[in-house]
């Protein structure tokens, strides 16, 4: 089993799509495919038509007192299933926090789902907290979805420096670009200087496209509703190259 969390601290940037997408492709590909929506606001959830809640909340999951495997819903889509999401995950890093080895905490919780899943997408919301220390300490691999902005290049920034300072060897951190626009030459030219910056940058980018704000309407992922386009086919390198980088390290 793989956990892959799609993460940034920059809000806006495409985490929640990225992360439902790239599950959607592992499923039809045949892999066992959970999503932890770690979102307070529940978008993941709320793309799979699951009411974001869990009895007993976040206190109670990480308390020990909920097992993960009497909280996981099944989708309409093979092979995929979701945690939903909890209004109180906003007080996810309070309760961790309060708990022994808070940063160790995700990654005992998804353990026991070895034998029920090939891979784990955690979708997690936006800053740098305790919460995105446990997220380190349980992914395998960390997507980060980057729009060629200023401000969206400064949190890759922050990333890269907390992770080489707390020295988080074991963790492999995957930039990407989304909501790509290349009518703009901003966007190009950040784009080729990015690219020098962090060699280890995947090589597809996703576009700025109505077809993945359309997924917000028809609450699935895209290969729920269309059967081609630029996004799905940006979407689809996007998981060949991420598998690709699993197989070379592992």
């Amino acid at each position: 089993m793989k956990v892959l969390a799609v993460y940034s601290i920059k809000g806006g940037v495409g985490k929640t799509s990225s992360a439902v997408n790239l599950a959607h492709m592992a499923a039809n590909d045949g892999y066992k495919t959970l999503v932890w929506d770690l979102d307070p606001q529940g978008a993941s959830s709320y793309y799979f038509r699951i009411k974001p809640k869990i009895k007993g909340g976040s206190k109670d999951l990480i308390a020990g007192k909920r097992e993960l495997d009497d909280l996981i819903k099944g989708t309409d889509f093979a092979n995929l299933d979701l945690l939903p999401a909890d209004f109180s995950f906003r007080n996810l890093d309070l309760v961790l926090d309060a708990s022994k080895k808070p940063t160790r905490q995700l990654k005992k919780l998804i353990k026991p789902l070895a034998d029920d899943y090939d891979f784990v997408f955690l979708d997690c919301p936006p800053n740098i907290s305790l919460l995105s220390e446990a997220v380190f300490e349980a992914a395998d691999m960390l997507l980060s979805p980057i729009i060629p902005t200023t401000l969206s290049l400064r949190t890759l920034d922050q990333l890269s420096d907390f992770v080489h300072e707390n020295e988080l060897h074991d963790l492999t951190v995957l930039p990407f670009f989304s909501m790509v626009d290349r009518r703009k030459k901003m966007h190009r030219d950040i784009m080729l200087s990015l690219v020098e910056k962090y060699p280890t940058i995947l090589n597809t980018a996703i576009p700025y496209a109505s077809d993945i704000e359309r997924m917000g309407l028809e609450r699935m992922p895209l290969g729920g509703f269309t059967k081609k386009s630029a996004s799905l086919t940006a979407y689809h390198q996007l998981w060949q190259e991420v598998l690709a980088r699993l197989s070379n390290e592992y």
